[in-house]
């Protein structure tokens, strides 16, 4: 198996094209010769030569969005539309206020939190969590409880999964627990997921019991309710605490609709609230198109993936709140920067290339970009002047210099790749663990959340900028969650292509798996990574919430870019469905 294996990533290997190069002459070599631990060496600026050169192409297709299609984007929303909103939040407010039943206030928070409109009324629900907490009075029924411990772990407050030894037998096994309630198992099945690893036995226990039951449910046609049928079929596919929450708010209002018993006050403004965020996000959107057209990457670099809206997307799915348009600005620049860059060392640059690149940026000095072809000149200084920007921005603002921290973390991702690149062009297939110890980096994760700690962070401190000499545990899953989502979704394509084995690859050929085992196994590494960054969330005092909530993010958006195939470099398909309903078109009021 290992042997046929190798044999076709060898196949796979020798798909390549004859593409011409402009003459470059080398003008410089590294200042330094030093070794860092853990990184690969630079063997030093081997000179260009003008010659026909040897590339690999990735047949990237353009992209569908074109820079006049974003710019022609409007908005219809208009004063009345806020005045009206403004009054349906006051009803709202009301609501909370004077449901008696806790399990009532729990299920209005619950629906509010899917229709993506609960961070507007933090208080009022920070409010009505806190006496639930501080009460102790024990939920009735499988659905309460388990209702009550998400919502609760959601919101960081310390509960015990002791709560759910009443719903198994003396060994831990959960059984039907005597009732036929689906909407009970169902809101069982969505809280386990917040469930830390140290609870694992539980989280596995549960989930195979509820997993059965829900497809039962559906097999057998039990459910009458339509409403609650469409949730089931929704979380069997993808938990509700993996989902992006703005994707997850889009698809809620239309099925929201279909119960019985929905609240016309709380769908109303759930439409307005969504039509009126999708025009800040268009002017955001609209901005970082006027960059990336100015930069010329997408013109010059032809062999990139010209993909600034599906790197716009990422950031929305980080947060859609209208008070972080700065921040969505930003990091789709810093998106955009990464993607760029990823083809140069996936796809076209020559190992010497490569060397010289990542030479380049260790030194992060102007001077460096002498010795670059000139296809690299041009993503060299473009990040340069990105990166530099945003630190004049800090060191105005706060008086810290956040360079350091910022160079390190590209440093480090562009030596990732080159380890990466050296692993292919040697034919080398590691291990499972070697591959993972430095595709948590090469994923890209670390850098787009240590830039979005300076972005979210205020204010910068010196102690604050220092913390972030070694990555947080959070960004580590985060970051493992990422590259095992795009493993799912692009390793057969990219192996096609040449690339280097990815995780399911790594993992076959070094057990012997068949891919439908390889594939099931990276899922429960995806499951387990999970669970880990569950407790992380909380038991993490060096961090924001809104920091923390944007790693987990992160981790929420590459299962739903990755969930059909590679969302990130084809952008027909489901992405472009999401990107349609989430921000092209308005919903109907």
């Amino acid at each position: 198996m290992a042997l046929c294996y190798q044999l076709a990533l060898m196949s796979a290997a020798s798909t390549f094209t004859i593409m011409p190069l402009r003459s470059c002459r080398v003008l410089g070599t590294s200042s330094s010769n030093a070794v860092v631990p853990g990184r690969v060496k630079c063997s030093g600026a081997a000179k260009l030569q003008d010659e026909a050169i040897v590339r690999r192409t990735a047949n990237y297709q353009p992209t569908i969005w074109g820079h006049d299609f974003v710019q022609s984007l409007k908005s219809h929303m208009g004063k009345s539309s806020d005045e009206r909103a403004e009054k349906l939040k006051e009803e709202v407010r009301l609501m909370l206020d004077s449901a008696v039943y806790s399990v009532q206030q729990l299920e209005l928070i619950d629906v509010l939190q899917r229709l993506g409109l609960s961070y507007q009324f933090e208080d009022e629900i920070k409010g009505i969590l806190d006496r639930v907490y501080n009460n102790k009075q024990k939920q009735d029924g499988l659905y309460a409880v388990a209702l009550e411990f998400r919502l609760l772990r959601q919101h960081h407050f310390v509960v015990s999964a002791d709560v759910f030894n009443d719903f198994s037998d003396e060994k831990g096994k959960f059984n039907s627990c005597g009732s036929d309630d689906c909407k009970g198992i169902l809101s069982l099945y969505e809280t386990i997921f917040l469930l830390k690893e140290e609870e694992s036995k539980m989280f596995y226990s549960v989930r195979n019991f509820a997993t059965s039951y829900l497809k039962e449910y559906i097999m057998d046609d039990k459910g009458e309710d339509e409403y609650v049928s469409r949730l089931v079929k929704h979380a069997l596919e993808l938990p509700l605490h993996w989902r992006v929450p703005r994707m997850e708010a889009r698809w809620f209002i239309d099925v929201y609709e279909t119960r019985h018993d929905f609240n016309i006050i709380l769908l109303e403004l759930a439409k307005l609230h969504f039509n009126t965020l999708q025009a800040t996000h268009q002017q955001d959107l609209k901005h970082v198109s006027n960059w990336w057209r100015n930069t010329g990457l997408g013109e010059k670099l032809s062999f990139a993936r010209d993909r600034l809206l599906a790197n716009f997307f990422w950031t929305l799915g980080l947060t859609s709140e209208a008070r972080f348009g700065h921040f969505r600005r930003m990091l789709t620049k810093v998106n955009a920067l990464i993607t760029t860059i990823d083809d140069v060392y996936d796809v076209y640059g020559r190992m010497d290339e490569l060397e010289l690149f990542t030479d380049a940026i260790e030194r992060w000095d102007v001077n460096a970009m002498k010795q670059l072809p000139e296809y690299m000149k041009i993503c060299y200084l473009v990040l340069l002047n990105f990166v530099n920007d945003m630190a004049l921005h800090a060191l105005k603002v706060h008086g810290v210099d956040i360079i350091p921290c910022l160079k390190k973390a590209w440093a480090d991702l562009c030596q990732s790749y080159l380890l990466e690149a050296k692993w292919y062009h040697s034919g080398h297939i590691p291990t499972l663990a070697e591959y993972m110890n430095n595709a948590w980096i090469s994923i890209s994760g670390p850098v787009i959340l240590v830039h979005a700690y300076f972005l979210v962070t205020d204010p910068i401190t010196e102690e604050a900028a220092e913390c972030l000499e070694e990555y947080s545990n959070i960004f580590r899953w985060s970051s493992t969650i990422l590259r095992l989502a795009d493993d799912l979704g692009t390793s057969s394509d990219e192996l096609k292509r040449g690339d280097v084995a990815k995780s399911v690859q790594c993992y076959m050929h070094e057990t012997g798996a068949c891919e439908e085992d390889g594939r099931e196994h990276i899922g429960e590494m995806v499951a387990a990574t999970w669970m880990k960054m569950n407790r992380e969330r909380l038991e993490n005092p060096q961090l924001s919430r809104t920091l923390i909530e944007i790693a987990m993010n992160l981790g929420r958006m590459s299962q739903c870019m990755y969930q059909h195939g590679d969302g990130h470099g084809i952008e027909v398909g489901q992405t472009r469905d999401n990107v349609l309903s989430v921000l092209v078109n308005p919903i109907q009021v």
